[in-house]
């Protein structure tokens, strides 16, 4: 046997995604490139590792093993490169996140210059709906959570990073008169929603029920890059947070429609369960965090004041 680590990467991969292209793409290699791996790896050994049926990849019974293998092996050398750099004085680990959906916007910038000052920590961010967030968090699955709003029922600890502002966007594409009300904008446009679970949708329907809003058709998507293209088309309109359209609003794909009780404030917090013992690149995170966040929202977020404090004509 002559295998490689860099092998056993690409086959654990591989058999992660059961496709070479997702793997290629991940792991920032060629398909041609990860499938003469594939074979070289595979030559060394008598049993088959995979199996095309069709147009679909599937993994043996003793892929498989080998698979559960390579994984033990890559983290065994994953611990001995994090027991060197911790005997150099460097913080090693990994650092788990959980974020929002439209967190996304948000988190990377709160994490690029820490992973660089920091090369020993890897991190594992799982980007979903709020739901699944707080279910992260209460399981003690995460060492931090990004939400823009806090669960009631966990004790937790918060860090508020920024303001998160909701405003009703549409496109030229879907147009109403422009002397309606507030109720006949809702009356008279489909509405996009985003899925049950979700802190935007929740925020919107808070909205509309305090304002005694009726809906003529409600459309709902799974993902708020979904309802973002759904708007641009002009399939409708929705309450949509500022922070995950500015480039929309830059090419003047969506527009702002000013209404009354618009837009909703709400805060992005970091995170974590009061219980919670913090490993030593989560402790320097968070220390990261609080002395550095004032200068990071100055630097990536300072656009947002030209919306919050744009003075439109509001519809009653």
């Amino acid at each position: 046997m002559n295998y490689t680590l860099h092998q056993l990467q690409i086959f654990l991969k591989i058999t992660q995604l059961k496709s070479i292209t997702k793997a290629s793409e991940e792991l920032h290699l060629t398909q041609p490139a990860v499938s003469i791996q594939l074979k070289k790896f595979q030559d060394q050994f008598p049993i088959p590792l995979t199996e095309v049926t069709g147009r679909k990849l599937y993994i043996t019974d003793f892929g498989k093993e080998i698979a559960k293998a390579a994984e033990r092996i890559i983290n065994e050398v994953y611990a001995i490169n994090y027991k060197t750099m911790a005997f150099q004085g460097e913080i090693t680990g990994l650092l788990k996140i959980a974020v929002v959906s439209t967190g996304k916007y948000v988190m990377p910038y709160f994490l690029a210059e820490f992973m660089k000052r920091n090369e020993g920590v890897e991190l594992a961010m799982e980007v979903t709906n709020k739901a699944r967030v707080v279910r992260s968090l209460e399981l003690n699955e995460v060492d931090f959570a990004l939400v823009s709003v806090l669960p009631k029922k966990l004790k937790i600890n918060t860090v508020p990073l920024m303001p998160n502002s909701l405003f009703l966007v549409g496109s030229e594409k879907l147009e109403f008169a422009k002397n309606a009300t507030r109720k006949k904008i809702f009356e008279n446009l489909p509405l996009i929603y985003r899925e049950q679970g979700s802190a935007t949708r929740n925020a919107m329907e808070r909205f509309i029920t305090k304002n005694k809003l009726s809906i003529r058709k409600k459309i709902e998507l799974m993902s708020n890059e979904a309802v973002k293209q759904a708007v641009v088309s002009g399939l409708g309109f929705s309450i949509m947070p500022l922070i995950g359209i500015k480039n929309e609003l830059k090419n003047e794909d969506l527009h702002i429609t000013p209404i009354k009780g618009l837009p909703i404030h709400t805060t992005w917090n970091l995170v974590w369960l009061k219980s919670k013992k913090l490993s030593p690149a989560a402790a320097a995170y968070l220390e990261f965090v609080k002395t550095n966040k004032k200068d990071l929202i100055t630097k990536s977020f300072d656009w947002v004041k030209h919306y919050d404090k744009e003075r439109m004509l509001v519809k009653k």
